[in-house]
């Protein structure tokens, strides 16, 4: 069997491509007809994705030369504790939730609703895994996660 890298590697990718699933199956999915939104709460919605694609833009540049489609460390990355990762840990997280929250409500299909909630807690999932990498690579880390939220601005740590 190969190292322990080469198993942690394809963990990583395991986390990517299930993720990228699920995002397919929320917006490839037909709508449905289960339920009907109000146009309030499909504006709202909208909104949601909005802020979704910003958080997801914005965490991206915050993290620069670390960014990584995989939930590890790169070699010569930094620990980013500035701009939208000074609020929450895993912005870009926070940001594809949203957008496939945002997705689902208006959707009217329990099949898109389901795999935008199977995305929400993959992603929980893939962030904690990722977190414990962070900080074996990163000894500031577990100081930083004790008083920054996980995805949520407002919420806990």
């Amino acid at each position: 069997m190969g190292s322990s890298d080469d198993r942690e590697r394809v963990v990583a990718w395991v986390f990517v491509l299930v993720q990228l699933v699920l995002l397919a199956a929320v917006f490839l999915l037909p709508a449905g007809e289960i339920w009907t939104s109000p146009r309030w709460l499909t504006a709202g919605s909208r909104i949601l994705s909005l802020l979704g694609l910003v958080l997801l833009g914005l965490g991206l540049i915050n993290l620069g030369r670390s960014a990584t489609p995989l939930p590890t460390p790169v070699r010569d990355g930094a620990l980013r504790t500035s701009g939208l990762y000074r609020h929450v840990r895993h912005p870009i997280y926070s940001g594809v939730m949203a957008l496939a929250i945002g997705s689902a409500i208006p959707s009217g299909s329990l099949w898109v609703a389901a795999a935008a909630a199977t995305l929400v807690v993959w992603l929980n999932i893939k962030a904690r895994w990722e977190e414990s990498r962070l900080s074996a690579r990163y000894p500031a880390y577990d100081a930083y996660a004790a008083g920054t939220p996980r995805f949520i601005p407002w919420r806990k740590p």
